[in-house]
């Protein structure tokens, strides 16, 4: 097989993975989707097995980080924790919507810097969505704003977002030195992003809602899934604080918190593993193979080029292109593929900190224009379909289009100042 012959049959399976993976026919898993298009690549000779391996050997961190936040999330939602925060909203909203719009904008702020963005937009909005039916208010306002703070709110900490550890190649800045450079960004786009969506939606959200009359409460079990999330949450960061791997943390975190819980009983500890989404492992392995090929044809050559373009453009300029750049290109094959391109990428430029960080920004936010730029946007869609709520990627794209732009700007402006 000629070279071109490789580049151009390395690119049809990439391609024809990255769609079906979004796409999704016949109901196949998205991880079926990313380990077949790696298949293919080692059974037509597109990428050598040794090269296969230490694709996915690369991303050991990433895995941890992924199972310890799956199992904290999935003890929080087991244990009632996202019910109970909705339940709170609800009760705290005191008959004014906006005033509940704008608490679970808040708990969605809480919930994605602790747990990361998939569990904000996995299993707090289905706990939203049963609050606000009760309330019998339109749910859409407090749908998307579930799934844009989950993207939006995706870089607060280190630990908010699995993207972060893939952008950074599993060597993420020690806490201190993130809060100096995404924390000003990060607020500016958590802060346009709601007024967007509260200028969207206003007038939904003009009419009164009846007070919850129940108070939320937690029964015992579900009070020390609570303290035990705070608790992994408050090791994690400071981990980071330290510089620690975060990766291996994350998981021996979620363990603790598991056997804290369960008082170490199987079938409890059984049911929260057994509960788990464990596809997402080989979803990502799959990612970081496609993506490895990818960059033997020519992707890695030309985002380099492109960064290296970019970083000759003066302050604001060039960040912003590299972030809209980055954003655009999570929004055409999703956010973590692009997040391992940007990786490499950076690596390969030897880029400033500030391109690096412009990268993150558009990797993180870029995914609020459309329903495919991140995985978390897209298991969002899906749990609205399993509650019979119907959102079309128009409808996203309507807000997205509002929405994404000026909390990029706003972040990449931000970033001229903490990013220096």
């Amino acid at each position: 097989m000629t070279h071109t012959a490789i580049q151009a049959a390395t690119w049809a399976v990439c391609v024809a993975a990255f769609v079906l993976i979004l796409w999704r026919p016949w109901r196949i898993p998205e991880y079926a989707w990313a380990a077949g298009g790696a298949v293919l690549l080692l059974a037509l000779g597109l990428i050598a097995p040794g090269n296969a391996w230490r694709a996915v050997r690369a991303g050991t961190s990433v895995y941890l980080f992924l199972a310890g936040m799956m199992l904290l999330a999935q003890l929080a939602r087991q244990h009632g924790v996202f019910d109970w925060l909705a339940a709170v909203a609800m009760q705290r909203a005191r008959g004014s919507q906006l005033r509940l719009f704008a608490l679970v904008y808040g708990i969605g702020i809480v919930v994605t810097a602790l747990l990361s963005n998939d569990a904000t937009a996995v299993l707090l909005t289905p706990a939203v969505l049963a609050v606000v039916r009760r309330a019998k208010v339109s749910p859409l306002p407090y749908l998307f704003a579930c799934a844009l703070i989950a993207n939006a709110a995706s870089f607060l900490l280190p630990i908010s977002n699995p993207a972060n550890l893939i952008v950074f190649d599993g060597h993420l800045p020690s806490l201190g030195h993130w809060l100096h450079i995404f924390l000003l960004p990060a607020l500016c786009a958590i802060a346009a992003t709601f007024a967007v969506l509260w200028m969207h939606s206003r007038a939904e959200l003009h009419p009164p809602i009846e007070e919850a009359n129940e108070p939320a409460r937690l029964n015992p079990l579900g009070r020390r899934a609570r303290l035990g999330v705070l608790l992994a949450a408050a090791a994690l960061l400071t981990v980071s604080a330290l510089g620690g791997p975060i990766g291996p943390a994350t998981a021996a975190a979620g363990l603790a918190v598991m056997i804290f819980v369960s008082g170490a009983r199987w079938r409890p500890m059984v049911s929260a593993l057994r509960n788990i989404s464990w596809g997402i492992l080989p979803l990502v392995a799959g990612l970081f193979v496609l993506v490895r090929a990818l960059e033997g044809v020519g992707v890695r050559a030309l985002s380099t080029c492109g960064l290296e373009t970019a970083a000759r453009w003066p302050g604001f300029p060039g960040s912003a292109a590299t972030a809209f750049g980055f954003g655009v290109a999570a929004n055409a094959i999703n956010n973590l593929p692009t997040g391992l391109i940007g990786a490499a990428a950076v690596k390969a430029a030897h880029a400033s900190l500030a391109t690096h960080a412009a990268v993150l920004l558009g990797i993180n936010l870029g995914p609020n224009l459309s329903v495919t730029g991140s995985l978390a946007t897209i298991l969002w869609l899906m749990a609205l379909r399993r509650e019979n709520i119907q959102v079309t990627g128009w409808q996203f794209l309507r807000i997205g289009m509002l929405a994404m732009p000026p909390a990029l700007l706003l972040a990449v402006a931000a970033l001229q100042i903490t990013g220096r």
